[in-house]
């Protein structure tokens, strides 16, 4: 048993946890995104990706012409958010700010990074995202999962397979939110609302 597991490309077995999921669900479930369906908000007073100077988030976090809704420490209850807002967790927080710590991308904050006034703009800056992040975790090899994640993570002893399997939850679990979203904005919003699937 034991040699079995030896022979395990534990690499790849992490990177096909997260692979298989894109590849066979969410990529195709964010084909289509309208830009009324990336701002849209069933309820008043979402937190979302707003143009600068729109907001009146206790923090409005941004580098271009639109922010991020934010707040530190956080509301309680969490406040509820769009589809915009979700992806930009997920660029920024999610995969760009590892990217750099881990991967050499350049230096990303939820402050400093230019939010995306669009669907497409953003879906674009996902699947860059997530191509350095495939690429790093691939880099990395067995060897490298095994090594701490290091001061910039709130785990600094896990090692990068934590790490790792970490941000693959957080990616399923967000983006699997937005495609709820989705189907919710598709079976309440009146027909010719430029919803495709």
């Amino acid at each position: 048993m034991e040699a079995d597991a030896d022979r395990l490309d534990w690499n790849r077995t992490l990177r096909e946890q997260w692979e298989v999921h894109w590849d066979n669900q969410l990529r195709l479930r964010l084909d289509g995104l309208t830009d009324d369906e990336y701002f849209w908000s069933p309820i008043p007073d979402a937190w979302s990706v707003r143009p600068r100077g729109s907001s009146t988030a206790p923090i409005q976090a941004g580098a271009g012409d639109f922010t991020i809704d934010y707040a530190v420490p956080g509301p309680g209850p969490a406040p509820f958010t769009t589809i915009a807002w979700r992806l930009g967790h997920v660029i920024v927080g999610v995969l760009a700010a590892r990217n750099a710590a881990h991967f050499g991308g350049p230096p990303a904050s939820y402050e400093t990074w230019t939010y995306a006034g669009d669907a497409a703009t953003a879906l674009g800056q996902l699947e860059t995202q997530l191509g350095v992040w495939l690429a790093g975790v691939r880099d990395l090899g067995d060897d490298g999962l095994r090594r701490e994640a290091g001061p910039t993570e709130p785990y600094p002893e896990a090692s990068m397979a934590d790490l790792v399997l970490h941000i693959h939850r957080e990616l399923i679990h967000h983006l699997s939110e937005v495609c709820l979203l989705r189907d919710l904005y598709l079976h309440t919003q009146p027909a010719g609302n430029g919803a495709t699937r």
